[in-house]
């Protein structure tokens, strides 16, 4: 389950979103820290968006009723206003949120193109800047390949065609090596959508993807909801990591009864 990857990737990322130590051993620190882990609104929006896709459930009244279930999971100040507000409509965001709450679209639809419609409509809700849309559309389809058995090239191929290098500055054309010594935190689609593909196309594995998360100085817990979809849906599941322990001890029972339907 591809939902199940995305929920992972926000979890484990958590503990370095804002925390991260400035020499962290990236490629041996122990991948969970039960002191400083958590779901984030990642995963609550996940969950309302698979929710109201499961229950043919308006998208935004869904959103709106579980987001403020938890209001203090983390969410972006013109987020938290649009979910606690009494009016919803789009403010026109390029922001890493439109693409970090999508991967049960990429996971649920067969048909390529409904899969995109509804990735598309997961977005403009309030990300409706064309990079936000974007940013949902490109994460859904990385997933989509995933599962339907596309290779990696093919995956960094479609991915480098919508955020070429000519363009955009932390492209998936770019090495990991290239872009560590200077990535800077960014939460916009646009400098989390291609550098967190890159992290999966750079992986052996499911733990290997997180741990070149970990070597970003980045928004770690999107980048994990973002690509962690892509990487359990190609991995076949997570290797050697206990990702059904730490759903189980981070997630809330409401929020794991929805992960489980």
């Amino acid at each position: 389950m591809a939902v199940k990857g995305a929920v992972l990737g926000d979890i484990l990322g958590s503990q370095y979103e804002f925390n991260r130590p400035k020499k962290l051993d990236w490629k041996n620190v122990p991948l969970i820290n039960t002191t400083a882990m958590g779901f984030t609104d990642d995963t609550v929006m996940m969950m309302a968006i698979k929710k109201a896709i499961i229950e043919e459930a308006d998208l935004v009244d869904t959103m709106v009723e579980v987001g403020r279930k938890y209001p203090h999971c983390g969410y972006g100040c013109r987020f938290f206003v649009w979910i606690n507000g009494k009016v919803h409509r789009p403010y026109n965001s390029w922001g890493n949120g439109s693409a970090m709450r999508v991967a049960f679209v990429g996971e649920y639809y067969d048909d390529y193109n409904e899969m995109q419609e509804m990735a598309k409509k997961t977005a403009e809700v309030s990300h409706n800047h064309p990079e936000g849309i974007k940013g949902a559309v490109v994460t859904a389809t990385c997933i989509w390949m995933a599962k339907h058995g596309k290779s990696k090239q093919e995956i960094y191929d479609y991915v480098a065609q919508e955020y070429p290098k000519s363009k955009y500055e932390y492209s998936i054309e770019y090495s990991l090596d290239e872009i560590r010594p200077r990535y800077k935190w960014n939460e916009s689609c646009q400098g989390s959508v291609p550098a967190a593909i890159r992290c999966f196309y750079e992986s052996t594995d499911y733990e290997s993807f997180i741990r070149n998360i970990y070597s970003l100085k980045c928004d770690s817990d999107t980048f994990g909801a973002i690509a962690g979809g892509v990487a359990e849906e190609f991995f076949h599941g997570f290797g050697n990591v206990d990702a059904e322990g730490v759903l189980e001890s981070y997630l809330d029972d409401y929020l794991l009864a929805i992960l489980k339907r």
